[in-house]
């Protein structure tokens, strides 16, 4: 499994595989750390994710640089996601008690009725290349707190991540095995999946990979929460704060180079500020840095991968083919290195490939919209539905439009982002089920009636 610096070439390590026999062995150890750490109190285990985020704040500066040099990430924008997983931690530590606490419910007289919330087991997780760290510890953190053991199959391209994450909760004082990463293919997942040692499945990752991982565990009738695609739309309406939503519009459209599944992607602004949106969005777009991810001026860095580049860039080609319009960049940039300015493509077809499937890069889809029914028509016109942003000075307005957009959340007058006090997560093809917040720590639980007479 190599390490690849995006914006060099470079190769950074070269790990070996797990094996067959190093999975079960894996799995084994994962059973036998769960026994004790499910017998430990809540508190205990929240002690440890304290322990978890001093340890990030303290080597804050070193995990930063192994994601900025294994995925590119902008360096600054690593050191935020670094300590929003020192954040996370400490959210749980303070509040995982009260969540998982007793429930007492209503019963007869002389009679006892309560929920109790108890830890299943070890908890695979197969998670993405583009937040390293951050996507790991919104499961991590709850889970580990809950009581479950994690074991971790973390993208190909940033084994250095997977094994300095580990290492992360090793430092803590975590017990040996608590938290496990298995450097596999995902060739090997769908086995770990129908192990009997393996309780239960999360996947934050892409539509096919979801639909694989949620049919291997519902034939074994295990419970998976799934993280999948999206295409947000950004909804300005005629009443907004054109600028600010341009500025906040171009900042959610590139922020990690663009790739975020939660990034606005579909721009829809109403006609009566539709020509001073695009005006004022294409020179935010344009004043972004690109360059050197290590760098603190970079605002866009490398995408990930080449053939990521050349992916988009296909999507992009074929809707001007199409009918769109290049207001800005639309060309890979002639440099070493997978870099991709700013994009702008407005006059987008609802047909075309930058309106019906997710771009994963700094390209931006604009469309123009009569009135407020037909900007909710067409951003619930995709068979995604993670996030929207909605803009509107009218809170009224906004209470209204928020019901009928199709969406696991909507955004109002801000950009959709992942936010350790609030659930997280899609519906339609961008999976099920809620990441975050007391929502999130409760999946992975028993959530048990006991009824005492």
């Amino acid at each position: 499994m190599r390490s690849v610096n995006p914006a060099t070439g470079e190769e950074l390590a070269n790990y070996e595989d797990h094996d067959g026999d190093d999975v079960d062995a894996a799995l084994g150890a994962a059973t036998n750390a769960f026994e004790s750490w499910a017998d430990r109190n809540v508190e205990e285990r929240c002690d440890l994710l304290d322990d978890a985020a001093d340890v990030l704040r303290e080597k804050t500066e070193t995990y930063a640089e192994l994601m900025t040099e294994e995925m590119g990430k902008p360096i600054d924008q690593a050191r935020s996601e670094v300590e929003k997983c020192a954040w996370v931690c400490e959210y749980y530590a303070e509040h995982a008690p009260e969540q998982l606490q007793t429930e007492r419910m209503a019963s007869d007289a002389g009679e006892r009725a309560e929920v109790r919330y108890e830890p299943l087991g070890p908890v695979l997780a197969v998670m993405p290349w583009n937040f390293p760290f951050w996507q790991v510890f919104r499961f991590a953190a709850p889970n580990l707190a809950a009581g479950n053991v994690g074991l971790l199959k973390h993208a190909s391209n940033v084994p250095g991540c997977a094994l300095a994450i580990e290492e992360v909760f090793e430092e803590a004082g975590f017990p040996e095995d608590a938290f496990q990463s298995l450097l596999i293919g995902s060739d090997l997942v769908e086995d770990v999946i129908r192990d009997d040692r393996v309780v239960a499945a999360t996947l934050t990752g892409s539509e096919r990979a979801g639909r694989s991982v949620g049919e291997t565990a519902g034939n074994e009738l295990k419970k998976t929460v799934l993280e999948l695609g999206g295409s947000d739309p950004f909804v300005v309406l005629d009443d907004a704060d054109v600028q600010q939503a341009a500025e906040t519009g171009a900042w959610a459209r590139v922020q990690n180079s663009g790739q975020s599944c939660i990034a606005a992607k579909r721009f829809i602004v109403h006609a009566d500020v539709y020509d001073e949106f695009v005006d004022a969005f294409v020179d935010e777009m344009d004043d972004f840095e690109v360059g050197d991810p290590k760098d603190a001026d970079t605002d866009v860095g490398p995408q990930a991968r080449e053939d990521l580049l050349e992916d988009m860039h296909e999507q992009v080609r074929q809707s001007v083919e199409d009918g769109a319009t290049v207001q800005t960049g639309g060309e890979p940039l002639d440099w070493d290195g997978p870099y991709y300015p700013p994009t702008v493509l407005t006059d987008v077809p609802r047909d075309s490939r930058a309106a019906t499937e997710e771009v994963f890069g700094p390209a931006a889809a604009v469309f123009r919209a009569r009135d407020e029914d037909h900007a909710v028509e067409i951003a619930n016109d995709t068979k995604y539905g993670l996030g929207a942003n909605l803009w509107t000075e009218d809170r009224e307005r906004a209470d209204r439009l928020a019901d009928e957009l199709r969406a696991g959340s909507v955004f109002v007058n801000s950009y959709v982002g992942s936010d350790p006090r609030l659930p997280f997560g899609g519906i339609k093809a961008s999976g099920y089920g809620r990441e975050l917040s007391e929502h999130g720590i409760r999946e992975f639980v028993n959530r048990k009636t006991v009824h005492v007479e």
